[in-house]
């Protein structure tokens, strides 16, 4: 019996050329904030504020700080596979 072929993508992120579409998007979109200090008058109110690009780097460095904090709740919250156990009614 010959093997079926796979079912076609159902999802418009299972398309890889979707997936490149969207980063190059998000590249873009980080392009632009960066760029916009240049036509921008920033007013910094500390002094680490008025660095170029420093908004940039403080949204990419908060972003990833939530995801190890939500990782390591995962860790701490999660329960086995067996936690409610099996129902013998």
């Amino acid at each position: 019996m010959p093997d079926l072929p796979p079912p076609p993508p159902s999802h418009w992120l299972d398309h890889p050329q979707n997936v490149k579409r969207l980063w190059r998007g998000f590249l873009a979109v980080l392009v632009l904030t960066v760029a916009a200090e240049f036509v921008l008058a920033l007013h910094p109110h500390f002094g680490i504020d008025g660095l170029f690009g420093f908004h940039a780097a403080f949204g990419f460095l908060a972003c990833a700080a939530m995801i190890l904090v939500a990782k390591g709740l995962a860790l701490w919250l999660k329960r086995p596979d067996t936690y409610y156990g099996r129902r013998d009614d």
